[in-house]
């Protein structure tokens, strides 16, 4: 459908001429002659925001003072507190936070038409791509039916998710469905979908040339940076706003520059580069900051080591992480089939509008920080968090040091696995997964784990035969290139054969391990560890079974899969031995950079993309068998426990009011730092003596049945019960009790959802109390939505992550922060306090707000709380109970 555009940014508007065609555009340039600010030296990342600005400027929405106030950010440093509107161009997917977002959409038609409007008010008025990716699970591994047998399992256990995502295909406008076993969705973003400048008629007619721009709802959207497409994620929530038509309130950001010098020295990779890349910014701190890579270092930094870098971003904090386009931008355009058309128009744009990074570039930046790539060694990171950086020289030492201080277990303990030759012991691996689309995007740490694998196969070593091994890529042309290379035979042969396209292992889907395995780990409560290339390995993702995770480059992947063991000085110590007793060192099986480079030139080539996404959107026989549903407004399957209408669009026609002062709240629990989205709402399995178990039990569905959390977002009870619950997580209020549990109002202790259920029966309020980094992670919206659903009404925690913070806002929910030197600690909080906090009838963005905790023997502490909505438009929001409903009754007005 057409754009639409402000009318008065004519003004800066100007025409661009190619070979064969003129196309108009709104000119940076242009702008700043005609005295609207001084934009020259404005990062590449603001200046997308700010043609944002041109082209919707309207004097409304948009006015000539926030195109200006671009300007007045140069002028003091990088630094801006004025809120604005941006309209992205589109709207990503996948299908874990997908089938919510398309559920809450069938939903408002419901909605909508209750209000006496029409359901044809509710369509996306942006396009959306949804990529099912997160689905499928690694049931079977190792052996050459494995990825046939995963698929199966996965259409059997997925159809009435499937069905009801083909019936939001056909019912709403500009909405595509990749089907499964295509790939992951940043990686078909990055490969196919994305253009970096986009071209579209507006309401004029006129055809206009603009930066390519998105929010996904999923962190890892940011991985698209890479190409100099400006993209986040958000939570579902937001983006049904977005593709509603209601633009994203948010600040001018700061923008910090990552420059980079150097290059990287040999035996290296792109893995090591990004781990370590995290590690610098989440000691920097950049939370809620755009980061923007320059630097001569990038002139040999290939697109796909950008990409890994960018696809990091939410781990480092950043709400993205920006590279300008270049020559090497046009390069890989032309090298995944883009069409040449397309890649003429990116540099033009790009050098008449200010985009263009030479050799020039020097934009000013908020802060900055250097590194030189050449002082990159190899690494791993873990056992908990991304940026847990562990030089692979002292990956033995650290192990150990983390058995002691953080685990507290002996390190040998060696356990039989009934009916095998083998013992366990704490530090075995046994998970090694090639997986995420991190890594599998790129091609130079795909060949290199193929050459090991290659090394290895003539060796005649492979994997121990405790590791479950795997490998996911993140799109078919990995497996074209590996076959054209002669190396997807060699990782089948020690076990890496080709299990799914999809997240797998990063996302919790690794499946099941062996039943006597697991037995062992469990009998003798063992650390059993992961290795992953994935993005992350917060406690309790990977496996129920497995403790300690950590993150690696798909060639260590596969040295650590051979070694069984994160006990061993795997720089340095014999990895394994030959069948006649001969030591391999890791010199022994690791590929030189011009082995790589040799074979990526030959093998990675511009028919292989053009092949690969020629049907892109026809699926398989499987997908085009499935059946579905017709109709404007979705048909509820009132027995179905995957899609359920949610409760969030009740009691519409009521007035929304001001806010209300939260009155003598009791505590639901009191967490600790870094308290992750996977802690909120896991992604992974659970078993049926959970609340959500039980409940799917007592409607009919055996264990072998329930699939996952993340299956399971289109069914609100499920999720809800899953609230809290990650095997990991701790409450503070009880002693040495791991998982989702709590006091309930009888003062015994009881599952989060019960004692919530029984507050919300006496109409009791409740809050959360949190360290630093609440809600650090992934964008999932039920981390949110769940929280809502119990009855909380406010968070209360030392800082919070951008997107948490956001989703919270978004579903009604107050976050408050901690000031002065307060917090959860310094007031002794134990969870049996009463909490008061008023002056939110009169509030406003950002306000300090009295509150009053009243402890067990009656003693009163006052504190003053931050409260983080940060917009007087998020002020609606929570005025109306959320987003949603605020959207929901504007388009019925």
């Amino acid at each position: 459908m057409p754009i639409t555009v402000g009318q008065d940014s004519a003004r800066a508007r100007k025409t661009l001429t190619l070979k064969d065609t003129s196309l108009a555009y709104y000119s940076i340039p242009e702008a700043e002659v005609r005295g609207l600010g001084a934009f020259s030296r404005l990062p590449a990342a603001l200046k997308v925001v700010l043609e944002n600005m041109l082209r919707f400027e309207d004097g409304k929405t948009v006015t000539l003072d926030d195109i200006k106030a671009f300007g007045d950010w140069v002028q003091n440093g990088g630094k801006s507190t004025r809120e604005i509107a941006y309209r992205p161009a589109r709207v990503l997917m996948q299908d874990f936070t997908g089938v919510p977002a398309v559920v809450d959409l069938a939903a408002m038609r419901d909605g909508i038409k209750a209000l006496g409007g029409n359901a044809q008010q509710i369509n996306p008025l942006a396009p959306v791509d949804l990529v099912i990716d997160h689905s499928v699970m690694i049931d079977e591994f190792g052996n050459p039916r494995a990825f046939q047998m995963n698929v199966d399992r996965e259409y059997e256990r997925n159809m009435e998710r499937y069905q009801f995502l083909k019936w939001g295909q056909s019912a709403f406008n500009n909405f595509r469905v990749v089907p499964p076993g295509t790939g992951i969705c940043h990686q078909v973003n990055l490969e196919y979908l994305s253009q970096t400048i986009w071209t579209d008629t507006d309401q004029n007619g006129a055809e206009v040339a603009y930066p390519d721009t998105l929010v996904g709802t999923d962190s890892h959207t940011t991985m698209v940076n890479g190409l100099a497409v400006l993209g986040w994620g958000v939570g579902g929530i937001e983006a049904e706003a977005a593709m509603l038509g209601q633009p994203i309130s948010m600040l001018i950001p700061e923008v910090v520059g990552f420059k980079l010098t150097g290059q990287m020295s040999e035996g290296t990779t792109a893995t090591d580069l990004v781990l370590t890349v995290v590690a610098m910014l989440r000691e920097k701190g950049v939370v809620g900051k755009f980061v923007e890579f320059y630097g001569e270092g990038l002139d040999r930094l290939p697109l796909a080591d950008r990409a890994t870098i960018a696809n990091m971003a939410p781990e480092y904090g950043a709400t993205c992480g920006f590279f300008p386009i270049d020559a090497e931008t046009l390069r890989y355009l032309r090298g995944t089939g883009r069409d040449e058309t397309r890649v003429n128009l990116v540099e033009a744009y790009a050098k008449e509008n200010g985009f263009w990074r030479g050799a020039d570039y020097a934009p000013v930046y908020t802060d900055t920080l250097h590194l030189d790539m050449s002082e990159v060694v190899p690494a791993i990171s873990g056992p908990k968090r991304p940026q847990d950086l562990v030089a692979l020289t002292d990956a033995r030492s650290a192990f150990r040091r983390e058995m002691e201080e953080t685990f507290k277990r002996p390190l040998n303990k060696d356990i039989t696995v009934k009916g095998e030759d083998y013992t366990l012991s704490s530090g075995d691996v046994v998970i090694a997964s090639i997986t995420s689309c991190t890594n599998t995007s790129n091609p130079y740490v795909m060949i290199g784990a193929g050459l090991v694998a290659k090394k290895a196969a003539a060796l005649g070593i492979t994997r121990k035969p405790w590791v479950k091994t795997s490998l996911a890529p993140g799109s078919q042309v990995v497996s074209a290139y590996l076959e054209a290379a002669g190396l997807q035979e060699e990782l089948d042969k020690i076990g890496f054969n080709l299990v799914g396209y999809g997240c797998t292992t990063c996302i919790g889907n690794s499946g099941p391990l062996q039943p006597e395995i697991s037995q062992a780990i469990a009998e003798g409560d063992l650390v059993a560890t992961s290795v992953l290339s994935g993005n992350r390995n917060f406690e309790g993702r990977i496996s129920p079974d497995v403790r300690a995770n950590y993150l690696a480059s798909p060639p260590l992947v596969v040295v650590y899969a051979l070694a069984g063991t994160m006990d061993i000085d795997i720089a340095k110590d014999p990895i394994t031995q030959t069948a006649d007793g001969k030591d391999v060192y890791l010199k022994d099986l690791w590929p030189s950079t011009e082995e790589i480079a040799a074979l990526v030139e030959k093998t990675v080539t511009r028919a292989a993309f053009q092949e690969k996404y020629a049907a892109v959107f026809k699926g398989d026989e499987k997908w085009q068998a499935v059946k579905t549903s017709t109709g404007e407004t979705y048909d509820w399957p009132s027995a179905s426990t995957y899609v359920q209408n949610p409760p969030y669009f009740k009691d519409m026609s009521k007035t929304p009011g001001t806010i209300q002062n939260i009155e003598n709240a009791k505590v639901l629990a009191v967490l600790g730092d870094m308290v992750t989205t996977d802690h909120i709402s896991p992604a992974g399995s659970f078993k049926e003596t959970t609340p959500a178990g039980q409940y799917l039990t007592g409607h009919g569905v055996p264990p072998r049945e329930f699939n996952s959390y993340g299956a399971r977002r289109g069914n609100h009870e499920v999720m809800m019960r899953g609230t809290f619950a990650n095997i990991r997580i701790k409450n503070e209020m009880l002693d040495d009790v791991e998982g989702g549990y709590t006091l309930g109002p009888d003062g015994t202790q009881a599952s989060i959802f019960d004692a919530a259920m029984a507050y919300q029966d006496t109409g009791t309020p409740l809050v959360i109390f949190g360290g630093e980094q609440y809600g650090a992670g992934s964008s999932r919206d039920w981390a949110a939505k769940g929280t809502a659903l119990l009855g909380v009404k406010a968070v209360i925690a030392e800082n919070f992550e951008r997107i948490h913070r956001s989703n919270l806002v978004g579903m009604g929910v107050i976050p408050f922060e901690f000031t002065r030197s307060d917090s959860r600690k310094t007031l002794g909080l134990t969870g049996h306090e009463t909490v008061s906090i008023s002056g939110l009838n009169t509030l406003k963005p950002l306000q300090e707000v009295p509150c009053q905790i009243t402890r067990a023997d009656g003693s009163i502490k006052e504190i003053l709380l931050k409260c983080r909505i940060d917009t007087a438009i998020e002020i609606e929001y929570v005025e109306h109970g959320g987003v949603l409903p605020y959207v929901l009754r504007n388009l019925a007005q």
